[in-house]
């Protein structure tokens, strides 16, 4: 292990992981990062395009190279930066994108051809031949496209999504976000602090500076100890707060057990949205780096973060603890890291500084004015090329730091089109006005870098945030820490001829920009575009600066002239799982459980969704070898005796008040003011652009009182718009609506002895046909004085009654009524009888209902009435609809055993098989067990006209063409006299 002492880690234990394979051993505390640096492992990764040898470069979110799969198995998770991969005992990790090993990646071949693959390469080459598309270039691309791999398992672990409401959100746990997070937790206020890493500090904790005189981690923890024992303070370490949002929301992902083998019974991740009245923004800052030819070996990252390993992780950024190390730095920072190294006991064999006055020491040889123009060692960096004073020399080093200034995390702050301004000091771009709402930028994300500056402008952001919301706050006592001035000198690459690569990830070199440049792909978004320049997962935060300078060196404009892209959520990456909220498999969405759902599933009901529902789809029964074998038998006995159906799912409006049917009859299209107390009517609602949307029954209970009933998939939308009518068209009627689909269970008892059975369980009511006919509602009780609402309305087209009763006696009424039903061949059906029974009426469904429809085309144009307005009813006589003559109506095959498909499209006999020639649709098809054939309901031009036609049923999906001849849409008693006998 090649560790310096000290570090922030838990020597007392040791854990042991694995990498490509192989077994090395960490510590608790480590990164998957730092525990490979630890164990001489520089080469972690290839680039995207070239696939070019890449180590770590960073040591937070910012990092381009180290990218690896995680675990194995279902749980294999690709594209995991190995500088936020917590070390744990077992952890599995293997590099990506690659062909063979990591050492040997056979397609870095592609390197070779780099000159083919210059910047926009793909814009040019994938236009030409225009049939090579297809067959070469996709196919090729979609090999090479990506970076890891999936597993293509079901993802075994759960994951979650949560609400939180705050005064004050603090992102960033660093030295502002601390301060901020102190100064508004002692206020009282309520305070949530986010922070990515899993633990407190930022980058106090890879900085050797005290605090007070004393090792900041000290102060980090004392802090966070104060902040935990706030009842107002909540702390989400491993959270990434990754978007900001309209009216103060933000999204952020909390890694609850990805720290973890195995999640066991918690979690994995969760998706939290955050509702914060005020929010301070201490997201810190990254580094940059300085390209120089070949600037990508292994053994090559930020000073920043060399320094970072060295004393947080105590790890050796070289192949052994004694391997020389150069710094290379335009900047003071780059001293500090050198500084750092020598304290840890490291060999710096140079800094070399860009600044021709930079400051001798004796403590290491400094090259000022001089520059790093090349290197050697392609799996690993074995040494460097420094020009200084007019001479050239190679350095042996193992490793090199770079560190080209620092630029703050603006990306939070420019969502919602937040434009970050210039700041000429730091030469970075720093938060502007304009970007979201209540966001307050602080500390070094603000461009106050040094210790003390971040830690009083944290304080400062938390005070001036709770005053806006009238919360009244004292700074707290802030202890001593470094103060030195941050100022930036502007160099921003080093000229030569080998490629100076700027963003490491998609392989973007300062050539790259300057053909983008010469090719007058020059604003900053073409730019991005034409190179892939910070498309890939880091999103551009170690490059986009950098190659915004060298565009504006190349135009003669200032960087800000130059300008900036656009930032988006995510800041970082978010797995569509935790999006998904742990939504997969029967958690895919809620579903609800119809009151009967117990009963049917101790008969052993198959069940299926429909909407938000779980709904029996039919009752199977020994010996019944196939589905059809039930439906068909569930079908017969509605036709022959009775069945009994859960309809519960279907919506239920209260609707009352004086003015109740005069605001029905402007949602309806037709009249239902005239509706007399005790009648039930059917009624269609249209769009404002008078197209149907749903259709259902109208019941009058009383004078003032109605009762709507919606189709199951429609119930909310109708709901809602009937809600937004009274509240916004119609405030002046005094109407009340109230949704009662869950407050009522109702059962459809349907057949021919379906007023035998009702009248064993009715509480003295008369149901004859005289007294109770056809479209009657009542509201009576049943099984001796449990209220209900009776409704004779039929979807089967046999003699049929709706039995409502509260939804909490639905299970026992529905027991009540098989066993009263026992020697009247009671039968219980499910959706898919239901289904058969409703084509061979005729009636329409959701099928028919699908948006694309009209009143006119279902038959029911007549139901549109012109003596009143009501939704939709002007526009569905507008010329386009009234003009169409497309039918409702039936169809059966010609040949016998032939069968009807739904989606097939009809064509008259002889006609090509062509859009042109198009004559309709087959919406609702079935097998009908009173009739021995196929049968299908469908739109046909004229159909209406066209009795006894044979047209042709066209279904290229599946290669088939039928012949089928059209009839009535009401296959069973076209009349309508079973359902008023």
């Amino acid at each position: 292990m090649t560790r310096y002492s000290g570090g922030l880690i838990d020597r007392s234990r040791e854990i042991t992981f694995r990498f490509d394979g192989r077994s090395y051993r960490g510590h608790p505390g480590d990164t998957l990062a730092s525990a490979l640096l630890a164990n001489g492992v520089r080469l972690m990764g290839r680039s995207f395009k070239y696939h070019r040898p890449r180590g770590v470069l960073s040591a937070g979110s910012e990092e381009p190279n180290a990218l690896v799969e995680l675990r194995e198995g279902a749980r294999q998770e690709p594209n995991t930066r190995a500088t936020m991969a917590e070390l744990y005992d077992g952890l599995v990790a293997r590099s990506q994108n690659r062909v063979g090993s990591l050492s040997f990646d056979a397609l870095a071949v592609n390197d070779l051809l780099a000159p083919v693959f210059a910047a926009g390469f793909y814009y040019k080459t994938f236009m030409w031949p225009r049939t090579f598309w297809e067959k070469l270039y996709e196919p090729m691309i979609r090999r090479a496209a990506g970076l890891g791999s999936l597993s293509g398992l079901p993802d075994p672990d759960a994951y979650d999504r949560g609400y939180l409401h705050c005064d004050l959100l603090v992102i960033g746990g660093g030295a502002a976000g601390l301060a901020a997070a102190l100064t508004a937790g002692r206020s009282g206020a309520r305070v949530i602090l986010a922070d990515e890493d899993f633990r407190l500090g930022g980058r106090l904790l890879a900085e050797s500076d005290p605090l007070d005189d004393a090792p900041a981690a000290d102060w980090v923890a004392r802090t966070e100890a104060e902040l935990r024992t706030m009842p107002n303070v909540r702390i989400l370490p491993r959270t990434t707060v990754f978007g900001v949002y309209d009216h103060g929301i933000y999204g952020a992902v909390e890694r609850v057990a990805d720290h973890l083998p195995v999640p066991d019974d918690r979690v994995r991740q969760t998706l939290w949205r955050i509702t914060a009245r005020r929010s301070v923004l201490a997201a810190g800052a990254t580094e940059r780096h300085i390209p120089f030819a070949d600037n990508d070996r292994p053994g090559i990252m930020l000073a920043g973060a060399m320094r970072a390993y060295a004393n947080r992780w105590a790890a050796s950024p070289g192949i052994a603890r004694d391997a020389p190390v150069a710094i290379f730095t335009n900047n003071d920072d780059g001293h500090r890291t050198a500084r750092d190294l020598i304290a840890r006991g490291a060999r710096v064999a140079g800094v070399i500084d860009t600044r021709p006055k930079a400051a001798q020491t004796t403590a290491y040889e400094v090259f000022a004015g001089g520059l790093v123009t090349g290197t050697r060692g392609r799996l690993g960096l074995r040494s460097i090329r420094v020009v200084h004073d007019g001479r050239e020399r190679w350095i042996d080093c193992a490793a090199l730091g770079v560190s080209g200034g620092w630029n703050p995390v603006v990306h939070l702050a420019s969502h919602h089109r937040g434009r970050p301004v210039w700041d000429q000091d730091i030469q970075s771009f720093v938060p502007g006005q304009g970007g979201p709402q209540g966001l307050v930028p602080a500390g070094a994300c603000a461009g106050r870098g040094s210790t003390a500056a971040a830690l009083a402008d944290g304080a400062r952001a938390a005070q001036s945030a709770l005053t806006e919301i009238g919360i009244g706050s004292a700074a707290p006592d802030l202890p001593r820490a470094e103060d030195a001035p941050v100022r930036q000198a502007a160099f921003w690459h080093v000229a030569g001829k080998g490629r100076a690569w700027v963003d490491f990830q998609n392989d973007v070199t300062v050539k790259d920009i300057a053909l983008a440049h010469k090719e007058n792909m020059r604003p900053v978004e073409h730019l991005k575009r034409w190179t892939t320049l910070g498309m890939a997962t880091d999103q551009g935060k170690t490059s986009n600066v950098t190659a915004l300078a060298v565009m504006a060196e190349l135009t003669g404009r200032t960087i800000p002239e130059t300008g900036t892209t656009i930032f988006r959520p995510p800041y970082t990456g978010v797995s569509l799982s935790v999006l998904g909220g742990g939504a997969t498999g029967p958690d895919f969405r809620p579903t609800r459980l119809t009151p009967t759902h117990a009963w049917a599933r101790a008969q052993g009901a198959v069940f299926t969704e429909v909407g938000q529902w779980m709904r029996a789809q039919y009752f199977p029964r020994a010996g019944e070898t196939h589905w059809r074998h039930s439906v068909d038998r569930e079908a017969r006995a509605v036709r022959s005796d009775v069945g009994l159906c859960d309809v519960t799912t279907l919506g239920k409006i209260d609707v009352q008040g004086r003015d109740a049917g005069l605001f029905l009859d402007r949602i309806y299209a037709n009249t239902i003011a005239t509706l007399k107390v005790g009648r039930v009517r059917y009624g269609l609602m249209l769009r404002e652009d008078g197209f149907l949307y749903d259709d259902g029954t109208c019941a009058r209970l009383a004078e003032d009182r109605y009762v709507v009933t919606t189709t199951t998939a429609n119930a909310g939308l109708v709901y809602r718009n009937m809600e937004f009518a009274r509240q916004c068209l119609w405030p002046d009627l005094d109407v009340q609506l109230i949704s009662t689909t869950d407050a009522w269970a109702q059962i459809a008892v349907a057949g021919p002895k379906s007023r035998a059975l009702l009248e064993r369980i009715v509480d003295g009511a008369d149901l004859s046909n005289d007294a109770f006919p056809f479209m009657a509602c009542r509201e009576l009780t049943v099984c001796g004085g449990l209220r209900a609402r009776l409704f004779r309305i039929s979807f089967s087209g046999e003699l049929a009654y709706e039995i409502a009763v509260p939804a909490r006696y639905g299970h026992a009424l529905m027991q009540r009524l098989v066993e009263q039903g026992a020697d009247l061949g009671v039968t219980p059906y499910g959706t898919e009888a239901l289904a058969v029974l409703r084509i061979e009426k005729g009636h329409a469904a959701g099928a028919e209902l699908n948006g694309q429809t009209t009143a006119a085309m279902i038959g029911l144009g007549r139901m549109v009435s012109r003596k009143k307005d009501a939704i939709g009813a002007i526009m569905s006589r507008r010329e386009g609809l009234a003009a169409d003559t497309r039918r409702l109506i039936g169809l059966q095959p010609v040949t016998p055993g032939q069968s009807v498909s739904a989606g097939a499209h009809l064509f008259a006999r002889g006609a090509p098989q062509d859009t042109a020639h198009d004559q309709g649709w087959i919406t609702s098809a079935c097998h009908s067990p009173h009739l021995g054939h196929s049968i299908g309901l469908g739109f046909l031009e004229q159909g209406h006209t066209r009795m006894d036609e044979v047209i042709v049923a066209a279904n290229p999906v599946a290669g088939e063409t039928v012949e089928l001849r059209v009839v009535s849409a009401q296959f069973i008693d076209p009349e309508g006299g079973r359902l008023r006998d």
